[in-house]
């Protein structure tokens, strides 16, 4: 027999509305689930259990009152989360800082409303680090992010709590954002698929305070179909986006490229890239098996370069230091900040207007000169990460080393920055897994505003190495 949990979210939408189970019931499971499971993975911050039986409850409604399914909102019912860096009006968005423990919005950013218009029903806010900023998910408001596949190890970060909640069987899918990469590492650490949107293809209204365009919003999921389901429900543009994609055309869904062959594809791959780094061998070994898949399934395969130089980093670095320094803090709280978060502030106020206008130009024109470098290609192939997942306490050590803290975190992740520097889609695919049954994610990035062949690609995989199976030994 099938667990409620075990449904995809189409899986779980289309159940409700063949009436074979009730949004009441999909929520009441998945709360059940969080609080006798969740204190092992630290995947939640706000836990919005009455809310979410009030939506329940309504949905339930309209399935009952309805005489035609089909007017029924695609996802009626299925239960989500909502990252805690985003906007929810009337639930606390902590930030991950214990700075805005008490910060109460009252309006919900754009991605919210439109999750909510589709039916989902919100369970809570993900643990999310201090603003954001690392690639590990460690707070001071609560336990850390762990990976259901070794609690002793992270879930990645900063989308971590998202990663963990699906990962745990908590919600088929959540929503993540992603600067740096912030879906796909959690994805990888957790066995997800993590999808990273093209710049400007889901709006990051109605505030949107990131100058440096880094940042985008996307799912964390364990289908490529639901990612792309997750992707229809939130794409498209809003008035005042200053980067707008136009929406597909009226006859096309993301979904439904996932049921298209993606025919035969260019694909370039590389491992050296422009962080310094070691390769654990079980990831170099997955990234060529990786490859080989690729060739069976009829793809070419070809070598490159990565499209970035060595000297990007330099000017990545000044935008995260500068972006985190121009957040709005009352000064006196600022000792009260993680000392990572302190030791960006410090680097950020260091650098001056003319210096950061300097290196805001210099990655413009060397992401350009990437996008020409790769236009030959279809999509480009790499590792996730460059590690399995790590011990919680590897990142931070003592804690008295925050510079040691953020070199071990380029190490550990040097392929996903680089694609929001170029704004390019890319997804992480669960596709392995190491000799201690810890998940390895492969990266597949595709051409700009090129998710409907990237999703197609991914969903070949899928179909190809499926994954479904496999499951943390919290699962059951």
């Amino acid at each position: 027999m099938t667990h409620l949990h075990e449904l995809s979210a189409l899986e779980a939408a289309a159940a409700v509305r063949r009436r074979e189970v009730s949004p009441v019931e999909l929520v009441e499971h998945a709360l059940e689930r969080i609080a006798r499971l969740d204190g092992q993975v630290g995947a939640f911050v706000t836990v919005t259990a009455d809310t979410a039986r009030t939506q329940a409850a309504a949905a339930e409604q309209a399935v009952l009152a309805t005489g035609d399914p089909a007017t029924l909102p695609p996802l009626l019912g299925v239960p989500i989360a909502i990252k805690d860096l985003n906007a929810t009006a009337g639930v606390p968005t902590k930030l991950g800082s214990a700075l805005f423990a008490d910060w109460v919005p009252d309006y919900d950013d754009t991605v919210v409303s439109l999750l909510a218009a589709a039916g989902t029903i919100s369970l809570g806010k993900t643990t999310t680090p201090e603003f954001g900023l690392p690639c590990y998910t460690a707070t001071d408001l609560g336990p850390p992010a762990r990976t259901p596949w070794d609690p002793a190890r992270s879930a990645g970060g900063s989308s971590g709590g998202a990663g963990a909640a699906v990962a745990s069987g908590f919600v088929p899918f959540a929503q993540g954002s992603d600067g740096g990469g912030s879906i796909r590492i959690p994805a990888s650490a957790c066995g997800l698929v993590g999808l990273k949107t093209s710049r400007g293809r889901v709006s990051k209204g109605p505030l949107d305070l990131d100058s440096t365009r880094l940042g985008v919003y996307g799912p964390l999921a364990r289908t490529v179909r639901d990612a792309a389901a997750f992707l229809d429900t939130v794409a498209g543009p809003r008035p005042g986006d200053p980067d707008p994609l136009p929406p597909l055309p009226e006859d096309e869904t993301f979904l439904g490229w996932c049921e298209r062959e993606p025919g035969r594809l260019r694909i370039g791959r590389f491992l050296d890239s422009p962080m310094a780094t070691e390769v654990d061998p079980q990831v170099r070994a997955a990234w060529e098996r990786a490859s080989a898949l690729l060739t069976e399934l009829g793809h070419e395969v070809v070598e490159v370069t990565a499209p970035l130089p060595p000297e990007a980093v330099q000017y990545f670095e000044v935008l995260w230091t500068v972006s985190t320094a121009s957040i709005p803090l009352d000064p006196a709280g600022e000792p009260r900040l993680r000392p990572l978060t302190r030791y960006l502030r410090e680097r950020g106020r260091a650098v001056d207007g003319a210096r950061f206008a300097a290196a805001l130009a210099q990655l413009t024109v060397l992401s350009r000169q990437a996008l020409v470098s790769t236009a030959h290609l279809d999509a480009v192939l790499t590792p996730t990460l460059a590690m399995l997942p790590q011990p919680v306490e590897w990142f931070t050590g003592d804690g008295d080393d925050p510079a040691g803290d953020f070199e071990r975190q380029k190490r550990f992740t040097p392929y996903t920055a680089m694609y929001n520097v170029t704004g390019q889609p890319s997804i992480s695919l669960p596709l392995y897994e190491s000799a201690e049954s810890l998940p390895i994610g492969i990266m597949l990035t595709g051409r700009p505003a090129g998710e409907p062949t990237l999703l197609s690609l991914a969903a070949q995989l899928e179909r190809a190495l499926p994954w479904a199976g496999r499951h943390p030994p919290i699962w059951t």
